[in-house]
């Protein structure tokens, strides 16, 4: 039930809480911390299972999510009264006269759910300074005891989806008489920055400025302790700073990570540390012993999760097919893993001027405004030093013009050529449908880099022509033709893979709407429930089958799909089901998804017809050339989303296969899910095949997974010191952006960070901090489109376009300057977000 705070180091965090466990660990490494004791959880769980308690917590982890409110304020209001048991309530009082007989001491609070790696819970439970005598003590310790079921606590704890039923201990010490108290971060929690020292420092006790009750001092160190930014005049000095500074340094060498400290200086001017924490704000970023710059192959990819393990390897694959052009460009041969967030090092293409603008124009096609940020970093003193000189800007591919004027000449041919040969590669992905685990992973690995690399691999000769022809065309009406007018031209472009999707989506939606009883059946079912019947085959025949001929031919893709580690559709399709919910509240003729393509489809012809009337007659022949190279152009163009298409399907198959190897090695005990062969690397899975046991490998992994996948940003652009550079963009308190999909349209935001059971209504404007072809459904009843990130030919503008929605991508902090239901005018042609009333 108690422990001196000097015999809790190794103790689980489970018995003594977060900061207790900290505080243990730092007292057996010799740091300066006050001494005290620990009430730990085992007391707070006696004390919990008296009268009511066990009822009520019962209750609160087994019942619905509404009434957890309530539930907490009643095991508040339990254990605010119920009896402390006399032997427990002795060997407090016993502990806290053996400490400090009638002196102050600091009662703090050390749930199981504190100081977590990803949630500090930082103010969260309930502080007590000062506290003398041990009445007052055991009142403390019971009101720390309550503050884990305190309203601001449970909704912490749902929004970072930790446990909902920790357990609390409590740490008794001896009260430090400060003559200065503060906060120290060994690394800058706003920048990021890892080389700066920041400290928070004000008279007397900490807590003040732990709680914002005073406006402190404030410091900025460099990493060396010396002071960059500070007042003259405040509580302390430049030897005070430097110590700080020191211990700072060696608590975050102990506990491998930067951290936050709470600490205070005595009337003898002894240092001693009350706490220490891992700053949970920092993103993860290579660590580098000079300075290098890093693009995010996530942001690039159109997701803002880290990747799976056994993603993360597919992915390096894939790109290895790339390596020769990246590599000209500036970038790294190799691309590097941190938690999941995959980075390739463009420290080269920075520094290089030869290559540096090229590097940005492929940077900005892709995800904007990564381009901008490589110019400016170009300009940045620190990266002037003399580049490297390894390799040469790429030059541009030798065009096979005879090839390009035959798919011109007949596109339907061409692109009949590039179905049959994925067809036929992707024939070769399938494996026998009977085979041992061990037949089944030797053939993934045989075929995994044809997989990987099958977009490379494809004929690329009507893709080109599909690009090039609108370049050339162009070309031929500059003068008379703005570029945005050129791109007005590929609205309703066919052939997509991607828009076929969501029309196909939209067709079963239309099925269903048809028939009165499925419709009400499926919107007063929950998607989970619905995933769960059609996989047992007892939907509504309407339902079912619709779905199911959606999944054999789309099945293959997923939301963040370029992870392989992603569950497809096929597996799991309640995604399915929320976007056909979302599809079916949108009535009216002018919401109809086919109509509207129909459309767009029409006014792009009658637009090629429009911008080649604009040339004189003297120039007939170019007005000719460029109508024949755009409408061939359209026909060619949606063949840009179909290597992509052509890679989920094979991901898909060998998922498939990899899941079968991954059935056996649980059946042997080695693995608790199937799907746990996604948190290794096919050695592993080898190795897990055989005799080893990889549960602790996977569990360690999934849980380093889902706390990265709670971060709330992904910058795309970071340095090894943990800034992230960033562009400014406020043209008159609007926005700004690539302007990626022409059209002006008004209408209020929804900002949305996860597709997957979100829903956009008719009208609205969706706003993402980034898109792939996961997210296009909501495509069919949002207005317009507006993302952080994004570039011309990236997979959610291409569909945007093509849908004929205007969109605006590239504008860095969208989804936190915009907020759901604000009223925003998005010009997709001027590439402008403007805030105002919405029009009458």
């Amino acid at each position: 039930m108690i422990l001196e705070l000097a015999e809790a180091g190794g103790c689980p965090r489970d018995l003594v809480g977060g900061k207790a466990a900290n505080l243990a660990e730092m007292t057996s490494a010799g740091f300066p911390v006050p001494e005290g004791f620990c009430v730990t959880t085992a007391a707070y769980r006696q004390v919990l299972a008296d009268g009511e308690g066990p009822r009520l917590l019962g209750e609160l982890t087994c019942g619905p999510p509404d009434d957890a409110g309530r539930l907490a304020s009643r095991l508040r209001a339990h254990v605010l009264t119920v009896p402390i048991p006399e032997r427990l309530e002795t060997a407090i009082v016993e502990a806290y006269e053996r400490l400090s007989p009638d002196g102050p001491v600091a009662v703090r609070s050390s749930s199981t759910a504190e100081d977590l790696p990803d949630a500090s819970f930082a103010g969260q439970y309930d502080t007590f300074l000062g506290m003398r005598g041990a009445g007052e003590v055991l009142a403390a310790v019971r009101r720390c005891w309550a503050s884990l079921w305190a309203d601001r606590a449970v909704r912490y704890r749902a929004t970072h989806d930790t446990d909902l039923a920790p357990a609390i201990a409590v740490i008794v010490q001896r009260l430090v008489d400060a003559e200065c108290a503060g906060v120290l971060y060994t690394a800058n929690p706003v920048s990021g920055k890892r080389s700066e020292v920041i400290v928070d420092a004000a008279p007397g006790l900490g807590e003040a400025v732990v709680s914002g009750a005073v406006t402190p001092d404030h410091y900025r160190l460099d990493a060396e302790g010396e002071t960059v930014e500070g007042p003259d005049d405040g509580c302390l000095t430049p030897s005070r700073l430097s110590a700080l500074a020191a211990v700072g340094g060696e608590l975050e060498r102990h506990f491998g990570a930067p951290q936050d400290v709470e600490w205070a200086f005595d009337g003898e001017g002894e240092l001693w540390l009350t706490q220490s924490r891992h700053i949970t704000t920092l993103f993860p970023v290579p660590e580098s012993k000079e300075l290098r710059a890093y693009w995010s192959v996530n942001v690039y990819q159109g997701i803002s999760r880290p990747f799976t393990p056994m993603g993360a390897s597919m992915i390096r694959e894939r790109q290895r097919g790339m390596a020769v052009y990246l590599t000209a460009l500036g970038f790294s041969d190799e691309i590097t893993d941190v938690d999941g967030w995959l980075y390739w090092d463009i420290t080269e293409g920075v520094r290089n001027p030869a290559k540096r603008s090229k590097m940005a124009a492929f940077a900005d096609s892709l995800a904007a405004p990564s381009g901008r940020i490589v110019e400016q970093l170009g300009r940045d003193r620190r990266f002037l030093s003399a580049p490297s000189g390894r390799g040469v800007p790429p030059k541009k591919p030798r065009r096979r013009w005879e090839r390009m004027v035959l798919a011109w000449l007949w596109p339907d041919r061409a692109r009949a050529k590039v179905v049959r040969d994925a067809e036929r590669r992707i024939a070769a992905f399938a494996g026998r449908a009977e085979a041992t685990a061990d037949e089944r992973l030797s053939f993934v690995e045989s075929v995994r880099r044809d997989v990987c690399r099958i977009e490379a691999d494809l004929p690329r000769d009507a893709n080109t022509a599909g690009a090039t022809g609108g370049q050339l065309a162009g070309r031929l009406l500059r003068g008379h033709v703005d570029e945005s007018e050129v791109a007005a031209v590929f609205l309703g472009v066919p052939h997509n893979p991607t828009t076929e999707m969501d029309l196909a989506l939209w067709k079963v939606a239309t099925a269903i709407r048809r028939d009165e009883e499925a419709l009400r059946f499926l919107l007063e079912t929950a998607p989970d429930e619905l995933a769960a019947k059609q996989l047992a085959g007892t939907l509504p025949d309407v339902i079912q089958q619709g779905v199911a001929a959606f999944l054999t031919e789309f099945g293959c893709r997923a939301t963040s799909e370029i992870d392989f580690g992603v569950p497809r559709w096929a597996e799991d399709p309640e995604p399915v089901f929320a976007m056909l919910s979302n599809l079916l509240r949108a009535e009216g003729e002018e919401q109809d998804a086919e109509a509207r393509f129909e459309h767009a489809a029409a006014a792009a012809e009658a637009r090629i017809v429009e911008l080649t009337r604009r040339l004189p007659v003297t120039e007939l022949h170019r007005a000719v050339l460029a109508r024949f190279l755009l409408r061939r152009s359209r026909r060619l163009r949606g063949l840009r989303e179909f290597p992509k298409f052509c890679l989920m399907r094979g991901f898909a198959a060998l998922r498939t296969q990899l899941l079968l190897v991954g059935e056996e090695i649980v059946r042997a005990e080695r693995l608790e899910r199937a799907d746990d062969v996604m948190f290794l690397d096919l050695a592993e899975v080898r190795e897990a095949l055989g005799s080893r046991d990889h549960r602790a490998t996977v569990a360690r992994r999934r849980r380093l997974w889902e706390r990265e996948s709670r971060r709330p940003r992904v910058p795309s652009v970071v340095l090894s010191d943990g800034t992230a550079p960033a562009v400014e963009s406020d043209p008159g308190g609007g926005l700004t952006g690539l302007a990626a999909a022409a059209g002006v349209v008004t209408g209020r935001a929804r900002v949305i960070h996860d597709p997957d059971g979100a829903r956009v209504e008719p009208g609205e404007i969706l706003v993402a901090a980034t898109t792939d072809p996961g997210w296009t459904p909501l495509f069919l009843t949002a207005a317009a489109l507006v993302t952080e990130t994004g570039g011309m030919i990236s997979h959610g503008t291409t569909v945007a376009r093509e849908h004929g929605i205007p969109a605006v991508v590239g504008v860095p902090g969208a989804t936190a300057l915009i907020t759901t239901g604000q009223v925003i005018t998005v010009d997709g042609s001027a590439g402008t977000i403007r805030f105002g009333k919405e029009p009458r």
